[in-house]
């Protein structure tokens, strides 16, 4: 006869916090959302060498995280996992453009000559989306510079095309430059003074070395929460799949690949714990690499002991997921969430190490999240989330008078992410697990994040606690009835419709 458990399994929409005092210190301004993102000797004082500013990750999907996503995400301090099912060399070139986008110093990827023509530096700037071109003799990158051209400096259906840079950029003698090894507050410094739009850093031989822009200064100052690695370059994630990953591995390194997971739809498999020995062997133990999807304490023991950095909760809670449906296996979120916690927290009384926890899946309402912090998360991980957003890479359509971005999943027959369900059988999916659907769109991700950061900063304060680790120690958490529930929306009242103005 099957084991079964007593209690049922619950989700996050049948919990409530309860209110805990609130100090005349706990307000939003003094709340932190760090939180670690992978394992370390807490015990030992150990610092976990990775942290994300706020508890939040994109999913490893391919209506979810390209470079696009990752990039808006890194500003808001959380990390995007690029999707793993495309060829390893799209992946390592998404990694690498996240990884190049801004650096303080960046290297110029918009160059050409001074006896080129205007036509085809629209061309090139089309071509790579950024309006600054290098001048440099041979029209490299760390060619010698001898003039900056932007889009401002000429008007294409004014000139003649076939005209050359050299008559409209700015000259080397008329640049203000920065010299190899000058600081970045330095060069920023240089270009408010001079009020100067990009500054660039020559070597003492006159070749380009880097570009440093205005806007990536003005920017840090709108995103005070971005995450950047100790080179000032944005950090990013990568999802693997178990059968490529020693092909795979090594490039998404190369490419500058923060941290890795294994994207699957359950982890306790002896093929995850194969591919978590074979990395920490051949690439080291300072690569990262998180595990999942588990949603007990066994699993994750197991995924533990195996050497993930971290652990991701979660089978069949996803929006575009039915394998509850189609294979009756699963967990609710919240019950799955609540025993991983617990088995964590085990592991590190008994080791002294701690693994940080994901919860993946089964977030409706942006409370749901608190909720899984209280419950013991480190991080969440949300893909309908972030589809609705303009950084996602799916199309935005009009459906029924209504905006709404496209949004499946990686077991759906339009993703067919066979190695995300894969169990050591044929390179093939055998049916459906996921499916092909829309969201409605939600505008810009900047402004949704910071909303929802700030809906879970005043339920932190509605607890008395000024962080992570606190809510998980002194929470309280209320199982709710259906009528509870039911009490718990707008009810007994007519809601009136917004009116929009003409």
């Amino acid at each position: 006869m099957a084991y079964f458990f007593e209690e049922p399994s619950h989700t996050f929409d049948e919990y409530l916090l309860i209110p805990g005092y609130t100090s005349s210190d706990c307000i939003p301004s003094n709340v932190s959302l760090k939180t670690p993102v992978v394992r370390y000797n807490k015990k030992n004082g150990e610092k976990c060498p990775l942290t994300m500013n706020i508890p939040m990750t994109s999913a490893v999907m391919q209506a979810v995280s390209n470079e696009v996503l990752a990039v808006a995400l890194a500003k808001e301090g959380g990390i995007s996992f690029i999707f793993g099912s495309q060829t390893i060399e799209n992946q390592a070139a998404m990694i690498s453009r996240v990884k190049s986008y801004k650096a303080g110093f960046v290297k110029s990827d918009t160059n050409i000559r001074p006896d080129q023509t205007l036509s085809e530096l629209v061309e090139k700037i089309q071509q790579t989306g950024h309006s600054t071109a290098a001048v440099t003799e041979n029209g490299e990158s760390n060619g010698k510079l001898v003039g900056i051209i932007t889009e401002r400096d000429f008007r294409i259906s004014h000139v003649n095309p076939n005209e050359k840079v050299n008559t409209y950029m700015t000259p080397l003698k008329d640049l203000v430059k920065g010299e190899d090894g000058i600081a970045l507050e330095e060069a920023n410094d240089l270009i408010w003074k001079n009020k100067i739009n990009q500054l660039p850093v020559v070597s003492k031989s006159g070749n380009l070395l880097y570009l440093v822009f205005r806007k990536d200064a003005a920017s840090h100052e709108e995103h005070p929460n971005e995450l950047l690695d100790e080179q000032k370059r944005y950090i990013v994630g990568a999802g693997i799949n178990t059968r490529d990953y020693m092909e795979r591995v090594p490039k998404l390194i190369a490419a500058g690949a923060d941290i890795l997971c294994i994207d699957s739809s359950e982890g306790f498999t002896e093929w995850q714990k194969r591919a978590l020995v074979d990395i920490h062997k051949n690439f080291g133990e300072n690569v990262r690499v998180g595990a999942g999807n588990v949603v007990d304490a066994e699993g994750f023991n197991f995924l533990a002991e195996a050497g993930a950095d971290f652990v991701k909760i979660g089978i069949g809670g996803g929006s575009i997921c039915i394998t509850r449906e189609q294979k009756g296996i699963g967990r609710g979120q919240a019950t799955a969430t609540i025993e991983v916690a617990k088995a964590r927290d085990e592991w590190f009384k008994k080791t002294g190490v701690y693994i940080p926890i994901c919860s993946d899946g089964g977030i409706v309402h942006d409370h749901h999240i608190t909720l899984a912090l209280a419950m013991g998360a480190d991080f969440v991980m949300l893909g309908r989330y972030f589809a609705r957003f303009d950084e996602s890479p799916t199309n935005k359509l009009i459906v029924n008078g209504n905006y709404v971005k496209e949004y499946w999943g990686e077991g759906s027959n339009r993703a067919r992410n066979w190695q995300r369900y894969d169990l050591g059988g044929s390179k093939k999916m055998a049916f459906e697990e996921g499916v092909d659907s829309y969201v409605p769109y939600a505008g810009s991700l900047h402004d949704n994040v910071n909303t929802t950061t700030s809906k879970i900063i005043h339920t932190m304060c509605n607890c008395g606690v000024m962080n992570i680790d606190d809510l998980q120690k002194k929470a309280k958490i209320t199982l709710l009835s259906p009528a509870s529930i039911r009490e718990g929306s707008a009810h007994d009242v007519i809601v009136k419709n917004s009116i929009k103005a003409n």
